[in-house]
């Protein structure tokens, strides 16, 4: 048998007859009319009359799996990779003492530097599945597949990539996959990327290759340019001009997404298509920019080369010469000019204009921020929630403690939201990530509710310690590293024992994964610590978080219970309340909940606020029903006024109720 059949990957006007294949979500056939009923029972459905009824023609929709695959290949195609497998993955060769022995691989996408060889896998549903024996047998043929690979395509960068769709991964997988040397795409980096190729087009390869191949040097490209050297809020920085084909290959911009959640500061907004048209057609049309573009050349503290010129100007101290740019894929963070930058891709003048450039050298994560924000505070503000996650970068290691927590507190809000083994992943609202049904957790409505719990150490002025928190460590970093996985570890199981709630989110009168819903367990989750922590059952920073969590679980079993039991009228009750007394209802709700089967469990205040509700109700069924007395007398009296005239009292009533009435009026009775 032949080895790789590399006719199998496609150019030029074979990848566009390509593409049109993969965009179809359904696959068509023509067969025999009196093939039909067979074809209908394997799922097939009639779609087509020819003019010789002896055919039909028939259509079915792509496994999921297939679907997930031509999504992949369809963002690489989308991203300018000239070379692609034609359809159905294709069959490598990995064992060169043995031409049968062959993987299939799901996508393959090259261009004139890179080879990516992607793995796919999908779901119909959201599960939890252990990959570990497909990543282990995988790992073994890596080798001999990238031989193959590099033998066809030599002088590539190479990278393998297992992309999942619908599928949970766990911690274990995803350090098998760290250690085989492949990427993890999980269904929130395959639609950042989407979303990426579709509004930057084949620049959008450089954000791709910069993630995937960072550091690393890009072939034949020049690194030299005039610039000059002078110094600005204490660190060095660089002006010049450079074609934009060259800033585009190093260039990288943050946005806060999960493809970039481990790369900080992540501070950038989405780039918006419409604005990146605009910005090209004027650039087309001879436009172009004066101001600089901002950004922060890394160089992990190794600093530039820069040839100073003999000649100098004694009255000044900038300096001009030859900067050496890094050659390297994501050097040059883009701290401002994101849409001009962008803009050139594909233009008439992407390698034939120059843009100027104000480079600075290392920039400090919180500096790099703090000048984003100095600089867009006075054009586009930045929006609120995107501000909270800039926050928790540029607190984290403040000198004033409360800010430190206040980072703490959207780091692991991000991280319930980013965490690809976190129950809330891409639940939560991140930076600017659209909202959906689904997604509708914000990240302000989770770092309010762990402001009122106490996991984590409260100050007052001067840093003194005002409360000890249950999972407090006196330092952020061990802070999160021991409270993480154990909310993670809470909500997961809360996740389990009410899956059809969870999917809800906002939807059908959902109960869980929205802001109240989730405020209010993450609240008790904090009662439920504190009361075990205050009786000595458990000891968070010392204790095993298994050893504690059968605790936990006890007394969270009742809240699942009581979640998958609502009937509609409760549901309606509950998320009928507004403002912030609503917030308080779903906490005590759910407090209610667990005390009603563990008595142990009395949370300060539960009691008084039932015993206050429960007044609450009796005074507004009161006033309730003293309005509609009211109401209904009014009516009555109208209505026998219109048919008897002013005396309808006389007229209209039966002469034992007007007597009785009349009787009453005289000696009125004392009502309870």
């Amino acid at each position: 048998m032949a080895r790789t059949d590399w006719s199998q990957v496609v150019y030029d006007k074979q990848l566009a007859t390509a593409k049109s294949v993969h965009k179809k979500l359904f696959v068509t056939q023509k067969i025999l009319a009196s093939e039909l009923p067979e074809y209908i029972d394997a799922g097939w459905e009639k779609c087509k009359d020819y003019k010789s009824p002896k055919y039909v023609g028939i259509a079915k929709e792509k496994p999921v799996d297939e679907q997930f695959e031509d999504r992949i290949w369809l963002m690489f195609a989308g991203m300018g990779f000239y070379g692609l497998n034609a359809e159905n993955g294709i069959l490598i060769s990995y064992d060169f003492s043995n031409d049968d022995l062959k993987e299939r691989i799901g996508v393959l996408a090259v261009d004139d530097e890179t080879a990516l060889v992607g793995l796919c896998h999908a779901s119909e549903a959201i599960i939890e599945k252990s990959f570990a024996a497909e990543i282990t047998a995988f790992s073994d043929k890596i080798s001999g597949i990238r031989k193959e690979v590099l033998k066809q395509f030599p002088g590539r960068k190479l990278k393998f990539i297992w992309a999942s769709h619908n599928f949970i991964m766990n911690r274990r997988d995803l350090a098998l996959l760290d250690k085989a040397g492949m990427a993890y795409f999980s269904d929130t980096t395959v639609e950042y990327y989407t979303d990426l190729a579709k509004h930057l087009g084949s620049c959008s390869r450089y954000q791709l290759l910069g993630s995937l191949f960072a550091n690393q040097e890009i072939k034949n490209m020049d690194d030299k340019v005039p610039a000059i050297q002078g110094k600005m809020g204490g660190y060095t920085y660089y002006s010049f001009s450079i074609e934009p084909e060259k800033l585009l290959k190093i260039g990288y911009v943050l946005h806060r997404s999960e493809a970039n959640k481990n790369m900080m500061p992540t501070y950038q907004r989405l780039i918006k298509k419409k604005r990146l048209q605009e910005v090209r057609s004027f650039v087309n049309d001879g436009g172009y920019f004066p101001n600089s573009i901002i950004i922060s050349i890394d160089t992990n503290g190794k600093g530039l080369v820069f040839d100073q010129s003999a000649s100098k100007v004694d009255s000044t101290i900038s300096k001009i010469g030859i900067l050496h740019i890094p050659k390297r894929y994501r050097s040059a963070y883009i701290i401002d000019g994101q849409h001009r930058l962008y803009g050139y891709s594909d233009s008439l003048y992407a390698e034939t204009n120059t843009i100027p450039v104000v480079a600075f050298v290392d920039l400090e994560r919180s500096e790099q921020i703090k000048l984003f924000m100095d600089i867009n505070e006075n054009q586009k503000a930045v929006p609120k929630s995107l501000r909270v996650t800039l926050n928790a970068d540029m607190l984290w290691e403040s000198p004033d403690f409360s800010e430190q927590r206040q980072a703490l507190r959207s780091k692991i809000a991000q991280m319930l939201g980013e965490e690809s083994t976190s129950p809330l992943n891409s639940r939560i609202v991140i930076g600017e990530n659209e909202s959906t049904p689904t997604r509708c957790i914000t990240v302000e409505a989770i770092q309010s509710a762990l402001k009122k719990c106490k996991f984590f150490d409260s100050y007052g002025k001067k840093n003194v310690l005002q409360k000890e928190g249950t999972f407090d460590c006196k330092d952020n970093q061990e802070t999160c590293d021991l409270f993480y996985p154990f909310i993670e570890k809470c909500l997961l199981y809360i996740r389990e024992t009410c899956l059809d709630e969870w999917d809800k989110g906002d939807q059908d009168s959902g109960m869980l994964t929205m802001n109240r819903g989730i405020q209010a367990v993450i609240r008790v989750i904090d009662d439920v610590v504190n009361m075990l922590v205050e009786k000595g059952m458990i000891q968070p920073k010392t204790q095993a978080l298994d050893d504690m969590f059968g605790l936990i679980q006890y007394y969270l079993k009742p809240l699942t219970d009581y979640i998958n039991n609502l009937n509609a009228e409760q549901r309606k009750d509950l998320r009928g309340y507004f403002g912030g007394g609503a917030d308080t209802r779903f906490w005590r709700a759910y407090q209610k909940a667990i005390a009603d089967m563990r008595p142990d469990f009395v949370p300060d205040g539960l009691e008084e606020f039932w015993q206050n509700e429960t007044k609450i109700y009796n005074e507004e069924t009161k006033s309730m029903l003293r309005e509609i007395e009211s109401k209904v007398k009014l009516l009555i009296s109208e209505r026998l006024g219109e048919y008897f005239g002013d005396s309808w009292l006389i007229k209209g009533l039966p002469k034992n109720i007007y007597s009785g009435a009349y009787g009453r009026q005289e000696h009125p009775a004392v009502l309870p």
